[in-house]
């Protein structure tokens, strides 16, 4: 089973508190708005460069 990730950044207050505004605008959660900037932000790499090819789990280790 995946389990997912958990990653940290640091942020600008006044950065912070108007992406909470947009994400309660958009009706999001913050982490539902990240999410959905990084699969935008994915999908968008993926239209102009082609797919990225990530490595099977049994050779990651």
């Amino acid at each position: 089973m995946k389990k997912n990730k958990h990653i940290s950044i640091r942020i600008d207050e006044d950065v912070l508190q108007k992406f909470h505004y947009v994400s309660k605008y958009e009706d999001r959660s913050a982490s539902g708005q990240i999410m959905y900037l990084i699969n935008n932000c994915i999908r968008e790499f993926e239209e102009k460069h082609g797919k990225i090819e990530l490595p099977s789990e049994n050779t990651e280790k």
